[in-house]
């Protein structure tokens, strides 16, 4: 009878190991605060109920979470807006794909030396993002201001300080890495800061001066061109289209843009 009861423990002890799978690794990249933070408190535990293993990396600039990308060192990225990774991928020539939009913190304009827009004057100096694309958004916020005109046709994803018209109010633009411009408000008059860096520096969203109007710049979860039919993929594209993301993503980021499919 012991022999027939330990051969069943055995018998039953093999099936069900046999029966479970191990995890399978991935690497998301995302840039600090906001986008992290989404990445660690909702996708991560999200996806590892669905036997996902997810070790997270943190980036601090806008070039190297693509090209980890696109190299393998990631499966997945968020920190960007489409029209940013269709002009990088173009230029490097990388096969990347947008899979899934994100709540994003909007582009806002926020006080340094100088406390409200009524203060400018001429020689303002304004820190920008150095990016093509998110420099671009921040002309666009000195014109909808009045401090610049930009030429009627134009290309708002692609202008340049160049493309200036006239600058009405003779301020100075200077042109930062995005994740130094928080810091870099005792320097300058005013700052305009990606959201996601707002908040990663301790600052409030609700503390800009002003935000950009276009709702264009809602950012993405990002994968290879390859992978995006991929089991993975699709686990992260319901995941993201979830209920529960959306009640979490509410209450965690008011006053964010969010995916234009949310009701």
């Amino acid at each position: 009878m012991k022999k027939i009861i330990l051969l069943a423990m055995i018998l039953t002890w093999s099936v069900s190991g046999q029966g479970q799978t191990k995890p399978v690794e991935k690497v998301i990249g995302a840039t600090v605060g906001d986008f992290a933070d989404l990445v660690r408190e909702h996708l991560k535990p999200a996806l590892e109920k669905k036997n996902y293993k997810i070790k997270v990396v943190e980036f601090t600039d806008y070039v190297q979470p693509n090209i980890a990308l696109a190299d393998g060192a990631l499966d997945l990225n968020i920190f960007q807006h489409k029209p940013y990774l269709d002009q990088f991928a173009k230029e490097k020539g990388l096969a990347l794909q947008v899979v899934a939009q994100v709540p994003t913190a909007p582009l806002g304009i926020y006080a340094g030396k100088i406390a409200n827009l009524n203060g400018v004057k001429s020689g303002s100096t304004v820190a920008v993002p150095n990016d093509p694309t998110n420099l671009a958004r921040a002309l666009v916020i000195l014109r909808d201001l009045g401090w610049v005109e930009l030429p009627e046709k134009m290309d708002a994803f692609k202008v340049a300080p160049q493309d200036i018209k006239k600058n009405l109010k003779n301020i100075k633009i200077i042109q930062l890495e995005a994740a130094q411009l928080p810091r870099a408000r005792q320097d300058v008059d005013f700052a305009i800061i990606n959201g996601n860096y707002v908040v990663s520096s301790g600052l409030s969203l609700t503390t800009a001066l002003a935000v950009e109007k276009s709702d264009s710049y809602v950012n993405w979860a990002v994968a290879r061109t390859a992978d995006v039919n991929s089991a993975f993929v699709k686990a992260v594209q319901e995941v993201l289209a979830s209920a529960e993301f959306q009640t979490y993503a509410k209450k965690r980021f008011p006053g964010y843009k969010y995916p234009s499919n949310w009701k």
